[in-house]
């Protein structure tokens, strides 16, 4: 069977299958609405509570990034619209609390995917893992412990929700596999960090199944094999001792150079979101920080993060990168991701909309107290302040004004900072990317981001799992836009880097490389990786390969 390749690693072992309980929901009369909405209120309560616990557990143990989704559950629990419809219903119709949940929950869930955007999917999908939560709390009934197995393995399901990810038993979990989800789901993001094989969209796959069926699951292919003959099974336990050779391989590396055959280095960056992500940044060998996503700062809190919590943030990672760059992006809020406090205007297309630098432009007060917390923290070491979302020369050059006054302010008060500090922009935007001879002019560096620049391009949702054949970092389309990037950064004397999935992705690395990529941000988990495949190519023999690659017409 063939899905989709989330994780990569290869593991045979017996399944479980994860049935979730089918929980039908009727509609009942209560004599007394005042009554039934206290009980609602309740299981709300409980419910707030769990999902406290859940993101807080999360946090620690995998980072801002994974526990984001969990923040979108404490804001439904906490809107006053959603709680307030249900207990209208209860009220007005005098039915039980489940019923009033039902007929909010799939109304929202209906208008959310008919609007058919990656933000509204990602809404559909919070309603529905917390009405399921409801319902279980409200009618007292559980399911699968998936944090306590009894034996090593592979679980199979329909859909692994995040909260099922969140209590995935690390030590006896051999692999997860899933008729939905993607690549970029949330649930493969848990599975890359917590270093679990996976593979998702998987067309009919609990109908062939049954419990304790011996499979194979490789997760870089996409390939589940059920109930394999004995030469497949030692052909992939072949392939297993070989994979694992190569991650044993890889600690060999560290502490080398990121340096071709024919003498090219190269710079491996990591991506983080916090403090608590350099550990497995220093584990890894990261080079320098290619994206600190500022935005999980304000997703962490219940309120506009000061400045001094913010300074202290940024300091203590360019502070423990001791000299080596640290690239700062700047607020990228909207979009998928929202901040109950801000009150964002909800929009039909947000990943279009109000965000990133157009919301940091429109509310320069948030804008500046960030801006003066990263030149503060640039006084500890390197920093390289990146404006994301970057669509036009006027929004640059507004943005660089703003920058310059907050510089003036702080020299005013004698408040030291970086003066050389260098400013990029993100270029994942098609806009910025032809006219990327034009911003070349204004900055010191580009940094590519391929997540969005793919999805802008080629016009997918990158959440639609419909569309998912489409959304593919190795469109020509795609390609030629990011050699265009590179060769006028060139020809204007800046260096150009990358950030996003596309950056750590064995099979593009030498077509990256061949284009004259200097630096390479992405997942910690990745870095060795790269430096292997780095260390192994001959850039020169690499570029004939890459202008091949660009003159086709289908990836």
């Amino acid at each position: 069977m063939k899905g989709i390749g989330a994780s990569p690693g290869i593991v045979i072992g017996r399944v479980i299958i994860h049935w979730k309980e089918q929980i039908d929901i009727l509609r009942e009369y209560v004599e007394e609405p005042d009554r039934e909405i206290d009980r609602f209120r309740a299981a709300v309560e409980f419910a707030a509570e769990q999902v406290r616990e859940t993101y807080a557990r999360v946090l620690e143990k995998m980072g801002p990034e994974e526990a984001a989704v969990f923040h979108g559950h404490k804001l439904i629990l906490k809107d006053p619209d959603f709680i307030g419809r249900i207990e209208d219903i209860i009220r007005d119709e005098g039915v039980n609390a489940e019923w009033a949940v039902k007929q909010v929950a799939d109304s929202l869930i209906q208008i959310f995917e008919n609007l058919d955007t990656d933000y509204m999917k990602s809404r559909s999908d919070d309603v529905k893992n917390i009405s399921e939560r409801l319902f279980k709390l409200l009618l007292q009934v559980g399911g699968m412990d998936l944090s306590n197995l009894r034996e090593e393995a592979i679980i199979a399901a329909r859909e692994f929700t995040p909260s099922d990810m969140s209590q995935i038993d690390r030590e006896k979990t051999l692999a997860v596999i899933s008729e939905m989800g993607g690549k970029t789901s949330h649930g493969a993001i848990i599975a890359r960090n917590l270093e679990i094989p996976a593979v998702f969209g998987i067309p009919h796959l609990l109908d062939e199944l049954e419990n304790g069926d011996l499979i194979i699951v490789d997760g870089e292919t996409g390939t589940v094999i059920i109930n394999p003959d004995g030469e497949t099974i030692e052909k992939y336990r072949d392939m297993k001792t070989r994979y694992e050779y190569f991650k044993k391989s890889l600690s060999e590396i560290r502490g080398q150079k990121t340096i071709t055959l024919d003498g090219v280095e190269i710079e491996l960056a990591a991506n983080v979101a916090s403090p608590r992500d350099l550990d497995e940044v220093f584990r890894n060998d990261g080079e320098a920080i290619g994206l600190y996503r500022t935005e999980f700062l304000y997703l962490d809190s219940s309120y506009l993060p000061p400045e001094d919590v913010q300074f202290e943030a940024y300091r203590d990672v360019v502070a423990a990168m001791e000299g080596r760059p640290v690239i700062i992006r700047t607020l990228d809020i909207g979009g998928d991701k929202n901040l109950d406090y801000l009150a964002i205007p909800e929009e039909e297309n947000p990943s279009l909309g109000y965000r990133a630098i157009r919301l940091c432009l429109d509310r320069q007060d948030i804008f500046k107290v960030q801006l003066r917390a990263i030149l503060r923290a640039s006084a500890f070491g390197t920093v390289r302040l990146l404006f994301p979302m970057i669509s036009s020369l006027e929004e640059l050059r507004n943005a660089k004004k703003i920058l310059e006054d907050t510089k003036e302010e702080l020299r005013r008060k004698k408040i030291p900072f970086d003066e050389s500090m260098q400013t990029g922009i993100m270029v994942e935007v098609p806009s910025a990317a032809i006219l990327s001879d034009h911003f070349a002019k204004e900055v010191d560096y580009f940094t590519i981001g391929t997540n969005d620049l793919i999805q802008y391009t080629t016009a997918v949702d990158r959440g639609n799992e419909k569309l998912a054949y489409l959304y593919s970092q190795y469109n020509p389309a795609v390609l030629r836009l990011i050699k265009t990037v590179i060769d006028n950064g060139k020809k204007a004397g800046i260096w150009v880097g990358m950030c996003g999935e596309s950056a750590g992705d064995p099979r593009l690395i030498p077509i990256l490389l061949g284009m004259g990529l200097s630096e390479f941000s992405m997942n910690p988990s990745s870095i060795l990786q790269a430096r292997w495949i780095i260390r192994s190519l001959n850039k020169g023999e690499l570029e004939e390969a890459a202008e091949k690659a660009l003159s086709l017409g289908t990836a």
